[in-house]
């Protein structure tokens, strides 16, 4: 009887050797899926995450009066299985580890993670368009320095093409022209006949 006493005691003095949880933080394994965030600065609207949503838990709806899109994550309906993550190609969609995801009943309808992303005038043309993400201009153009990524990043993708044909003109007067074979018009002389 003595030495259960002892390890009674020892253990009374010693404290719990269980996990902490609701009373303290617990351990968190690497790369723990929890809940899904849409970064809205690198978000394009593009609709990849939607269409690989296996749980159907992604929308993107466009605005009524052409202004941008919202898009909207159902918490409730995602089963986290990332491909969201893996098949976005701005890398706007992350999955954090706050797995702290236990409600009621009446608030499954209000656990969503929402976004309305409005567009902004292209700087050349005036024609509504969604700002690249600085990081991804800057990933686009690492290679050419000709071309500055926050200028650009405000351009439609007309007005970039435009301007990137512009930079490299000089490229094209090195390209050797094919000559019109011997017996065949040039397409413009065809034309005005």
């Amino acid at each position: 009887m003595s030495s259960f006493l002892n390890i009674l005691l020892k253990n009374v003095l010693g404290g719990p050797s269980t996990d902490p949880f609701p009373f303290g933080p617990t351990f968190e394994p690497k790369r723990l899926r929890g809940r899904v965030v849409i970064d809205p600065d690198k978000c394009m609207g593009c609709g990849m995450c939607k269409n690989s949503c296996v749980a159907g838990a992604i929308d993107i709806t466009k605005d009524a009066e052409s202004k941008g899109w919202t898009i909207t994550v159902w918490q409730d309906s995602c089963c986290l299985c990332a491909s969201c993550r893996t098949y976005c190609p701005m890398k706007a969609v992350d999955i954090v580890p706050d797995w702290h995801s236990a409600h009621f009943e009446e608030d499954k309808y209000s656990r969503i993670e929402q976004h309305t992303i409005e567009y902004q005038p292209c700087t050349v043309c005036g024609k509504p368009v969604r700002v690249l993400s600085l990081e991804k201009a800057r990933e686009l153009y690492r290679n050419d320095p000709s071309v500055d990524p926050e200028q650009v990043r405000h351009m439609c993708r007309s007005c970039r093409q435009i301007k990137d044909a512009e930079a490299h003109v000089d490229i094209l007067d090195v390209i050797p022209k094919k000559p019109a074979k011997a017996g065949t018009a040039a397409p413009e002389a065809e034309a005005k006949a």
